[in-house]
């Protein structure tokens, strides 16, 4: 049974006010899979965790095991452990948390002028391909790192995304899509992240396993 936008709405009624947005937000996902393109995805603090938390729905299964093709297992069938490959692995949809990379950000920061706040700009700069999708997730919209890397993304001919609250912010001004839900206290508005973003994972696997 498909798991739709009035499913949501029905358990959130919050969110009836972002639904056209939140439908939005999964057209410009689905097209980016389709076409080959990978979702990079950054906030800080709690809406760090929502990152890591998307890319793991993504990465991996969600309610489905997704089970690896055909053409991928006979490749894998002819190594040593080929059987547990097969039988283990699952698909999933490219997706990368830009605060993951540890050496990285540090050293950027502490060796470049601005650095602390280009760190995802500088990911998004390397990673980032046209067809691609920039996801920014900002509780005000006004996080710096999180804008700078919206810029960024958005110069090099990605699309890019916001999930913040009401206001919107500065990210929404960048952004070509906003989801800006009706709060503005931060635990508030990243309560209502939480199941947009489940929602959006458990489309994409409907739609693609």
């Amino acid at each position: 049974m498909q798991y739709t936008i009035e499913d949501l709405i029905q358990r959130y009624p919050v969110l009836a006010s972002s639904k056209d947005q939140i439908e939005a937000a999964y057209a410009v996902l689905k097209a980016c899979y389709q076409n080959g393109g990978k979702l990079l995805v950054c906030g800080n603090g709690g809406s760090c965790a929502d990152a890591d938390h998307i890319v793991g729905e993504l990465m991996k299964g969600f309610k489905k095991k997704r089970t690896v093709p055909q053409s991928k297992a006979a490749n894998l069938l002819r190594q040593k452990d080929g059987q547990l490959l097969c039988d283990e692995l699952q698909e999933g949809f490219p997706a990368i948390a830009l605060h993951n990379h540890a050496g990285l950000n540090t050293a950027f920061a502490n060796d470049v002028p601005h650095g602390a706040e280009l760190v995802y700009a500088q990911q998004v700069n390397v990673l980032g391909k046209p067809g691609d999708v920039f996801l920014g997730i900002s509780t005000s919209g006004n996080a710096r790192n999180v804008s700078l890397g919206a810029q960024c993304a958005k110069a090099l001919g990605l699309k890019v995304l916001g999930l913040t609250g009401r206001s919107g912010g500065e990210l929404k001004q960048i952004a070509d899509m906003t989801i800006a839900v009706d709060e503005s206290e931060t635990f508030k508005v990243q309560e209502l992240h939480l199941p947009i973003y489940h929602y959006l994972c458990l489309r994409l696997e409907e739609e693609f396993f």
